[in-house]
């Protein structure tokens, strides 16, 4: 095991901003490993999960059991990259709680990009047919009114990722 302290990676970014791809990025870094919540949310929950309240029930299910592993996997010294979505404020006090378990670092990495290119991206994963869930456009925008950015009294080691709608 590496002498170098774990982190935990954690995602903030709308649906489609790229969390997933910047998770696999991440977790190619030594002694470190994913922990997606949309794989976890598919393979105990499929077909059960068709609205934004069957994801919060299922959801806080998944959160009972995952936020202690991941204590124990950093605690141990494994860096983790937590692929749930860090998008409300609700979401991050879990993660910070989390943190508190541990001695980890950790960098809160938000992903700064438009709508309209979260949709193009959204409308491109549906047609392929690969990703575990295919949000609707209408379900992007309902899910986006929940979306809070972090701010700087939350005290996150924040990462930002930004994307220019230019290119």
């Amino acid at each position: 095991m590496s002498s170098t302290t774990p982190t935990l990676h954690l995602l903030c970014g709308k649906i489609a901003s790229g969390k997933s791809t910047l998770a696999a990025e991440l977790s190619r870094a030594d002694g470190t490993v994913v922990v997606s919540e949309d794989d976890w949310l598919s393979g105990l929950f499929s077909g059960k999960i068709s609205s934004i309240s069957d994801y919060m029930r299922c959801m806080s299910k998944l959160r009972k059991v995952m936020g202690p592993h991941v204590v124990s996997l950093l605690n141990e010294g494994v860096s983790v990259v937590l692929d749930f979505q860090a998008n409300t404020i609700a979401s991050r006090d879990w993660m910070r709680g989390i943190l508190e378990q541990t001695t980890a670092a950790h960098q809160l990495h938000v992903l700064d990009v438009p709508d309209k290119i979260c949709i193009a991206r959204l409308h491109a994963r549906n047609a392929q047919g690969d990703h575990q869930f295919a949000a609707t456009e209408e379900q992007f925008r309902q899910i986006s009114k929940h979306f809070v950015a972090p701010s700087r009294e939350e005290g996150f080691n924040t990462v930002l990722h930004h994307v220019d709608p230019k290119h």
